[in-house]
């Protein structure tokens, strides 16, 4: 069975078990994970899938056509160019079989307003139906399928961390006082581009001294300086996936101060690596960073959940976070990034990722925890 075939199955039983005859997707990183297609969707919401118990059927246009049907063969799955919206796509699949009149369609709930009036639209002009129209907003249906990552996925997102964790090694050796902060990001963001990463998973964060106290700063005209340090949060997309990691370096021989903080980050993020494991929760997780920077005299000073999902997405679920009290499971592929933030003098913070297994937790991550003085 192909990973496509395999995930439209995954996607029948969830329905079913929703009490949905079927499901209309229009999620982009959604569609990509159904269909498995490797590059043919852009950035372009050109494309959606209609899916119920007896077929699948991905609606697109002449641009695509053409990839889509390539892609498709030895699958299960339909490629539709016909010159209609995809709400009327949408309409004529679901009445095709005149459907009960209490069959359920889900639609997801990140469609717009105005893709909503168009569906409601569309079927209303089936005319007897127009009373009594299907729609059951969804949420996470396809996301919570895919939370847990198959072999294939795995490999993908080990090889954009290898370009990752390579950049890293480049930019350590090029960073000096002297340079500004975007200087660094565009090196950074550079070295990946040419050495195998299709993309970025995210636009790179390089933020030196005070500025470093804003966990997602916005790289400028900030010179690094000697004493400082810097933290680097960047990362690869390659073969659809992302990568995602955070270092710490620092400017000359950092002070006690400095040092204290980061020997903290690094048993935060240690002991959870440790403890991760299925049946573990996000919360306790979480819980468990922020008792290891409270007991070093940092409490109070991370701010943001210990870590969250990656995939396809940078950010997908689940997340390390202390609102999420469901156990991880095997398959799961999680971030431990716990940071120190002091406005006014610095931040810092610790990254890695890898996936949740039956004996632990596997890190992706091959750079070191150990400090990096430049």
């Amino acid at each position: 069975m192909t990973s496509a075939d395999a995930r439209l199955a995954r996607l029948r039983t969830a329905c079913e078990q929703r009490g949905l005859d079927g499901l209309y997707v229009r999620d982009l990183s959604n569609l990509r994970w159904l269909t498995a297609f490797d590059g043919v969707f852009d950035d372009e919401p050109a494309h959606a899938l209609f899916v119920d118990a007896r077929r699948a059927v991905l609606h697109t246009d002449s641009r695509y056509v053409s990839a889509c049907e390539r892609h498709a063969q030895g699958i299960s799955l339909a490629v539709s160019a016909e010159r209609v919206s995809h709400s009327a796509f949408a309409a004529n699949l679901w009445y095709e079989d005149a459907p009960a009149a209490d069959a359920k369609l889900g639609i997801e709930s990140s469609i717009t307003l105005a893709e909503y009036r168009a569906l409601q639209k569309a079927f209303e002009e089936h005319g007897q139906y127009a009373d009594s129209l299907p729609f059951v907003e969804t949420d996470g249906v396809v996301g919570s399928l895919r939370t847990v990552k198959d072999a294939d996925e795995i490999a993908r997102m080990k090889e954009a961390q290898a370009i990752t964790d390579a950049a890293y090694t480049h930019i350590i050796g090029f960073m000096k006082p002297g340079m500004t902060e975007r200087e660094v990001q565009i090196e950074l963001e550079d070295f990946m581009r040419r050495h195998g990463a299709e993309g970025l998973a995210f636009p790179s964060i390089v933020a030196t001294g005070p500025h470093g106290a804003s966990p997602h700063a916005i790289p400028g005209e900030t010179l690094l300086e000697a004493g400082q340090c810097v933290v680097l949060d960047f990362g690869a997309r390659a073969c659809g996936y992302c990568s995602d990691m955070t270092r710490t370096v620092f400017l000359g021989e950092p002070d006690a101060r400095l040092r204290s903080a980061y020997e903290a980050i690094r048993a935060a993020n240690e002991q959870v690596e440790d403890a991760i494991k299925p049946g573990v929760l996000g919360k306790d997780m979480h819980d468990l960073a922020e008792q290891v920077l409270a007991d070093a005299g940092f409490e109070g000073t991370m701010g943001h959940s210990l870590g969250h999902g990656v995939g396809i997405d940078i950010h997908e679920e689940p997340n390390l976070s202390p609102r999420n009290d469901a156990p991880l499971v095997a398959g799961n592929v999680v971030t431990v990034e716990p940071g120190i933030y002091l406005p006014g003098e610095f931040g810092m913070r610790l990254e890695d990722f890898g996936v949740v297994t039956e004996e632990g937790f596997a890190v992706f991550t091959q750079s070191t925890h150990d400090m990096v003085i430049l």
